[in-house]
């Protein structure tokens, strides 16, 4: 099963552009895989067309084989930019491979140890601004099924914080609770904003509204700093989103710097790496919380890896997303009691409409979360796009 060529298409989804990867085989046989970069998406999409001289001729299903030569000849080594792309390649061979021998991904990554994999929301706020509009927003969502809600309040705030934002952002906090009640987990994102010493004094802040973690509340380069603030706050903390291999890992879990690890599939290397690293975080009795706020192709990937994972906990979720999200792909899931139902065809279950994601051509988008501009992420005309259940 030989590999003929590899293609890269990239779609605009309003908050950034989904990149899409197709690997085509001799056999007939494609594999669909995504590599989304937010903000680098044209850089993410040239480094996986380099790729194709490590794989074209090769057979697809010697995924390992691929993956190790593409990483070893890096010379440089691990970063965003090559990861995603080999994230991007090898989801395709997983899905080649799972297509040949008509079993789901999870089959071939032995089986599952869940059925259901519970869910929380992210992007449910969009584009509220003040307490009353996000605690309505928050009512809504969990009236849609959702048993968790994650948002960064934080505003524009940048390395400090000022009394006032800090009263606004606890406001923000205390609005949704009292909407939702206490039986929601809420999940406070910092998207790497904080030094130590503001985070420690927000992370004591929100001890007050039992949350289930305080995400990325400094930036992802110190680590030592992120284990600091754990061990001085009463809230667990979670984060490695901004992590790309098993070596970044090792670190991160050896000095017990979280309580519940991120790994982004799109981000990690892909599949194998991904569950590489749930594996470590296992061996520390770390649960696993995959960062997921991309397309649908990382969604079904992610969703086949939370299948088979024992120490995963729960799955960031979009609650809409741009309406065409149906269009560009063949996407199907099931969502009911907080949990997205294990897809069963073969391979990752999912295909790319190529005519369609060329009527939404690239876009550049640039980073909102530091501006105060972050919950303007959806357009007004976003959808739900989950079946059963009941649909945000």
């Amino acid at each position: 099963m030989k590999v003929t060529k590899i293609e890269t298409f990239i779609c605009h989804a309003y908050r950034t552009n989904w990149v899409f990867v197709k690997v085509h085989t001799a056999d007939g046989i494609t594999g669909v895989g995504e590599s989304t970069l937010e903000m680098r998406e044209t850089t993410v999409a040239a480094a996986c067309q380099e790729l194709e001289r490590y794989l074209v001729g090769r057979d697809a299903r010697d995924i390992d084989a691929f993956w190790h030569d593409a990483y070893r000849d890096a010379y440089w080594r691990g970063g965003v930019v090559l990861m995603s792309a080999l994230a991007g390649v090898e989801m395709a061979l997983w899905d080649i491979k799972g297509k040949a021998l008509g079993v789901p991904v999870w089959q071939l990554l032995g089986g599952c140890v869940r059925r259901q994999v519970p869910c929380y929301a992210n992007g449910w706020f969009a584009p509220a601004t003040r307490p009353e509009e996000f605690a309505a927003k928050a009512k809504a969502t969990v009236a849609q099924g959702f048993k968790g809600l994650k948002w960064d309040p934080f505003g524009s705030a940048y390395m400090n914080i000022t009394k006032q934002e800090l009263r606004t952002a606890l406001e923000c906090i205390e609005a949704v609770v009292a909407a939702v009640g206490p039986d929601v987990d809420i999940l406070i994102e910092g998207h790497g904003r904080f030094n130590v010493p503001t985070a420690v004094r927000v992370g004591h802040a929100l001890e007050d509204y039992d949350i289930t973690w305080f995400e990325e509340p400094i930036p992802p380069d110190d680590q030592e700093g992120l284990g600091e603030v754990k061990r001085r706050i009463r809230v667990p903390v979670a984060g490695g989103e901004r992590l790309y291999s098993r070596w970044d890992f090792r670190d991160f879990l050896s000095r017990r710097c979280v309580d519940y690890a991120q790994p982004d599939v799109s981000h990690v290397g892909g599949i194998g790496e991904l569950r590489r690293i749930a594996a470590m975080a296992e061996a520390y009795h770390i649960a696993i919380c995959p960062h997921n706020p991309s397309g649908p192709v990382a969604n079904a990937a992610t969703l086949h890896v939370a299948a088979c994972t024992p120490n995963f906990f729960l799955l960031e979720t979009m609650s809409t997303d741009v309406r065409h999200r149906g269009e560009v792909t063949d996407e199907s899931l099931h969502f009911q009691a907080g949990a997205l139902s294990i897809p069963d065809r073969p391979g990752l279950g999912i295909e790319i409409s190529e005519t369609e994601i060329a009527r939404y051509p690239y876009q550049p988008r640039n980073l909102r979360h530091y501006n105060g501009e972050l919950t303007a992420i959806r357009p007004p005309d976003a959808t739900g796009y989950f079946s059963g259940g009941r649909k945000p």
